[in-house]
C-alpha cells in the first residue's frame, strides 16, 4: 500500500501517470469503472497507475460542524484501491490554499507542474476549483494544453447512480446488504479497541470496545459481522448504539467475538458488517437482555456461516 501525502513526495518514477481524481469515499462500483479506465489507458500507453485524492474530505472542510459520514478511514481507502492495483495514492491536503485555487492553477501547478500526469479520469459530475467553478469541459480545454488527456466515465449504476450518498442512506435505514452490493465489499468500521465498562463481560458476552471516529453511524441496533485482527477473520455480532436499557446516551460499537480469548485493548480492528439483525431495543433489567443477546449470538451465528 502506498500512501503519499504531498504532491511534494511523489516520485519522478510515477510521472507521466495515469490517475483518477476524486474523493473515492467508499471505493464503491462506481468508483470502480474510473478505476478500470485508468487501468485500459495505462496498459495502452504503458504508464503507472495512481489515484487523486482528498483528505480531509472536502465537506469536513467547508462544513466543519457535520455529523460524521465517511464511509472509509484514508488508510482503508488507500488499502483497498491498492488491492485494486493502483500504484500510490495521493492524498492532497484540502485546506484553505487548495480550495481556493483556481481550475486553471490546479491543472497547471499541480496536475501538470507537480505530478507531471499524462492522464486524468474523472466522473461525469467532477467538479474543482474554487466555487467548484470547473467542470469536465474546463479540465478537458486546460489538460489540452500540457498534453494530458481527459476520460470523462459516465453514471454506473442500477437505474441509480451508485454513489457515497447512496450508500449513506442505505446505511442509515439498515440495508447492510444492499449497501454492501454498491461497494462490491463489506462495509466497515476501523477504530482502536478501547476500555468500555465492561457490562458485556458481566452478562457472559465480553465485548470489544471500537472507539468510532468521523464514520458514517448506520442505523442503531445488532449486526452480523466479521472482525480482521492482524490479518486474522473472526465472526461475531455487534451492538452498535446507545444502550437504552442503562440509560446510556453515548454511541457505541461493542464486538462479540465467538470463540474468541485474548487481550484486544489497544488493537486495531476492522469490523464488517454483513446482516442488520434487529434494531436497538431497552430491556427489563439485565437477564432479559441477557437471553436476548443469546438469540443474537444463534442469528449471528447462522449468517455468517453462509458467508
Amino acid at each position: 500500500m502506498r500512501l503519499l501525502r504531498s504532491s511534494a513526495s511523489f516520485p519522478p518514477a510515477l510521472r507521466g501517470a495515469v490517475a483518477a481524481i476524486g474523493n473515492f469515499d467508499g471505493v464503491h462500483l462506481g468508483h470502480r469503472a474510473l478505476i478500470a479506465a485508468v487501468h485500459a489507458q495505462a496498459d495502452q500507453a504503458a504508464k503507472p497507475r495512481a489515484v487523486i485524492t482528498f483528505e480531509p474530505h472536502p465537506r469536513r472542510f467547508f462544513v466543519p460542524s457535520s455529523p460524521p459520514f465517511r464511509l472509509d478511514a484514508l488508510e482503508t481507502k488507500a488499502r483497498l484501491l491498492d488491492g485494486l492495483g493502483v500504484n500510490a495514492t495521493l492524498a492532497l491536503s484540502f485546506d484553505a490554499t487548495l480550495a481556493a485555487q483556481s481550475p486553471q492553477d490546479f491543472v497547471d501547478h499541480i496536475l501538470a507542474r507537480d505530478l507531471g500526469l499524462s492522464h486524468v479520469v474523472v466522473g461525469y459530475d467532477f467538479t474543482f476549483g474554487k466555487a467548484r467553478a470547473g467542470n469536465t469541459d474546463m479540465l478537458r480545454d486546460l489538460g489540452a494544453r500540457h498534453n494530458i488527456g481527459v476520460t470523462v466515465v459516465s453514471a454506473q449504476g442500477d437505474g441509480e447512480a451508485y454513489s457515497s450518498s447512496r450508500v449513506r442512506s442505505l446505511l442509515e435505514a439498515g440495508d447492510v446488504v444492499t449497501a454492501n452490493r454498491l461497494l462490491g465489499r463489506p462495509w466497515e468500521i476501523l477504530g482502536v479497541v478501547e476500555h468500555g465498562d465492561k457490562r458485556g463481560r458481566e452478562l457472559g458476552f465480553p465485548t470489544a470496545n471500537v472507539a468510532l471516529t468521523d464514520f458514517q453511524v448506520p442505523k442503531f441496533g445488532i449486526y452480523a459481522v466479521r472482525a480482521v485482527l492482524d490479518g486474522e477473520l473472526h465472526d461475531g455480532v455487534a451492538s452498535l448504539g446507545i444502550r437504552p436499557t442503562f440509560d446510556q446516551t453515548d454511541v457505541k460499537l461493542e464486538v462479540y467475538l465467538f470463540d474468541f480469548s485474548g487481550d484486544l485493548y489497544g488493537r486495531s480492528m476492522r469490523v464488517e458488517f454483513h446482516a442488520f439483525l434487529r434494531p436497538e431495543l431497552k430491556y427489563e433489567g439485565p437477564e432479559p437482555l441477557k437471553r436476548q443477546i443469546a438469540a443474537d449470538v444463534e442469528a449471528a451465528r447462522a449468517v455468517m456461516a453462509g458467508r
